[in-house]
């Protein structure tokens, strides 16, 4: 076969141009000793059951910690998500959130 009866095939790469940079990571606290925990859940898997575990072994880790239940945020996967993610650092800091945990989802 000659070069000019040769397929042709066009390659595309599965990557887009970013958007945003990337930002570094906030910096980690030195302890949640005395920390307000915000819990955040996407409503898809026994969250209901298991905040509550997590808030108990946190309480008994850590001195004076506080936690900021998933009712407070609402659904981070729902219907309203974009709304609800939107609105999230006002949320945040009108809690008092030091730190967050997000899930728990399947």
């Amino acid at each position: 076969m000659d070069q000019q009866n040769k397929p042709l095939y066009e390659v595309v790469w599965p990557r887009s141009s970013r958007a945003i940079e990337p930002q570094p990571p906030a910096p980690r606290l030195d302890t949640l000793a005395g920390k307000r925990i915000g819990f955040l859940w996407d409503y898809l898997f026994r969250g209901e059951t298991l905040f509550p575990a997590i808030e108990q072994a946190l309480n008994e880790a850590y001195d004076g910690i506080e936690c900021v239940g998933w009712e407070t945020f609402g659904n981070t996967h729902g219907g309203d998500e974009a709304e609800i993610i939107g609105a999230l650092p006002e949320r945040l800091a009108a809690n008092r959130v030091d730190a967050v945990i997000s899930g728990v989802g399947c």
